[in-house]
This record gives structure tokens, sequence and C-alpha cells, in this order.
């Protein structure tokens, strides 16, 4: 059974390069969380660690993180278990096998992004990080309907989680630069994806400015 490849090293989209989005919406701090789906070291084990994309976007994800907490602005974590239990993990077994072990190895979030006391770490089951979980219930309850989403791997739980944000109108933002993904043709593919019909491509640049 095939899991998780290995990620050949890539750049990272730049601001010049991201589409234009069909959506109107504008981030608003007050309106504003952010999302670090699936920053464990087992999904980030498959990139060469000090090379782009990983380095960098996770330089930019703890930037957005540290500047979101002196906001005020909610940080979510999605994080999956190990040792999943076949008929709980699904089809996702069919695709990827039998994923992540109960280990130090594999189910922390890496060091560099170990969330901090105040912050939420949801439960992840399937590719949408709304899916099985309470993220909606607990942005909600904060008065949040905007979604900043960081992280890996940005054509699948990224690209999945901004689609679902949109069908329950939570306005997401796409943190180009702060995701990162197979290959550079997959990540381009999201942030397409994204542009044309649920949410707003941006730069970190982009999005610390609108937080101020």
């Amino acid at each position: 059974m095939a899991g998780l490849p290995t990620i050949a090293s890539y750049p990272l989209p730049q601001q010049h390069e991201l589409p234009k989005p069909r959506g109107p919406w504008t981030l608003e701090t007050a309106r504003a969380a952010l999302l670090v789906h699936d920053m464990q070291r087992y999904f980030v084990s498959a990139y060469q660690p000090d090379a782009s994309p990983i380095a960098p976007a996770t330089e930019n994800i703890a930037r957005l993180a540290a500047h979101c907490r002196r906001k005020g602005v909610p940080v979510f974590y999605t994080a999956q278990d190990g040792d999943q239990d076949r008929r709980d993990r699904g089809l996702q077994a069919d695709l990827w096998g039998p994923g992540m072990k109960t280990s130090p190895e594999h189910t922390p979030v890496i060091d560099a992004l170990e969330p901090q006391p105040g912050d939420f770490v949801l439960t992840k089951h399937r590719y949408s990080a709304f899916q099985r979980s309470n993220l909606e219930t607990l942005m909600r309850a904060r008065g949040r309907d905007q979604l900043i989403v960081t992280g890996i791997y940005a054509h699948i739980g990224c690209l999945m989680t901004a689609g679902e944000a949109f069908q329950r109108d939570i306005e997401t933002f796409f943190a180009a630069d702060a995701t990162a993904d197979f290959s550079r043709a997959e990540h381009d593919m999201a942030l397409a994806w994204v542009a044309g019909r649920c949410g707003v491509p941006m730069s970190t640049a982009q999005l610390l400015a609108a937080l101020d």
C-alpha cells in the first residue's frame, strides 16, 4: 500500500504570482481565525527539512501564529491520531495505507510550531478540518467567520478545508507561502482552484498587513 511520497524541493509561490480571486472578501482581525493544518512530524518528514517549500512555509506559519496570538486571533491546529482503527480510517486507508503510528517520530506537531497555551488542537479524521470536528462551533462561539488556512498539503486537506469553509459561509484566506504541497504544479493548482471557487490566496506579508 502506497504511503506518502518523497517530496522534491520547489520554490514557494511569490506574491506577484498569485491568481486573482473571484471573492471580494477582506480579512478583518476581529473576524479571523488561523488554522495550522496537519503540521505533524509524520507528514512533514516527506520533505527535505532545510529546503523549500517546507522550511520557508514553516517560518511563515510561525510568524502568522505569533502575530495572531498577539492580536487575539484564535489559533487552531489539526492533528491526526496514530494507530487508527481501520474502520475509523475508512477510505483513506485505500489511498494512503495505515497512516502514522502513535510515536514521538510521527504524531507531535513539529517543534517550530508547537501549540501554545490558549491554542486549540483538534483531532483530524478526514481531509477537511471541519469533518467530525467542532471547528465551526468553536469559531462561531468566538464571533469568527473568516479562516486563514496554512499547513500541508495544499491540494489535499488545505484545499478541502477551504472548500468546506465556503459551504459553511466562512470566508477563507489561503496562505500561499505558508502552505506546502507535493509539487509546485499541485500547489499552483490548489491556489487557482481556491481563487476561482471558494477563497482568497494571499502571501504571508499581505496577511500580516491585513491583521494589523
